[in-house]
């Protein structure tokens, strides 16, 4: 059997997630993410995915909602997924909604998808090192003890609104969403490009 060429995305070393991840980083991964898997999504209102999901869904991303007791259900009127495989095709990103100890075979089942994600997020208080250091192995880059609703608001600013230190500086005037009422963006000015 032929050797197979190292894959492109293959990143030099593992991130070091002990450190707060740069601003430029987490913005890139949210600018270059179109569609998100969520697994450990809800159906409950009160429930921090369900917040999540609506949140990102309207900031213009493709969601697909993964809960094998929600399977065929919807939220937020999104088709509700058993698992990563029943997938209608491949995913960008995909965010672990779920604890740290679920969150090393969620991450192998991202790893088993036939075209690979792009990031693996785990949420607020979700870690695992041995997960994230096989997903980087394969050039999956991985962010943990993050809520990208939280980071998209914060680095748009929106998060200041609330009252709330976002710890970004700038002099630049935030940049509306050309969508909606009230929503900052993380896009750059001008024409929005869809690549």
């Amino acid at each position: 059997m032929p050797l197979q060429q190292p894959s492109a995305r293959v990143m030099s070393q593992p991130a070091d997630h002990n450190q707060d991840y740069p601003v430029e980083t987490i913005r890139r991964i949210l600018l270059g993410t179109k569609s998100i898997a969520l697994v450990g999504a809800s159906n409950n209102p009160a429930r921090p995915s369900f917040i999540v999901i609506k949140y990102l869904k309207e900031r213009g991303y493709t969601i697909y909602p993964v809960n094998p007791g929600l399977a065929g259900q919807t939220i937020v009127d999104l088709p509700v997924y058993a698992s990563l495989a029943d997938l209608p095709g491949p995913v960008d990103m995909v965010e672990i909604f779920r604890n740290s100890q679920a969150a090393g075979p969620l991450t192998d089942e991202a790893l088993a998808m036939p075209v690979l994600p792009k990031v693996i997020w785990m949420q607020l208080s979700v870690r695992n090192d041995e997960a994230a250091l096989r997903a980087e192995a394969r050039g999956v880059e991985v962010i943990m003890n993050r809520c990208p609703k939280i980071e998209y608001g914060r680095i748009s600013g929106e998060i200041g609104w609330q009252g709330i230190n976002s710890r970004i500086l700038s002099s630049k005037k935030p940049v509306l969403s050309s969508k909606g009422f009230q929503k900052l963006t993380i896009a750059p000015r001008g024409p929005v490009r869809h690549d």
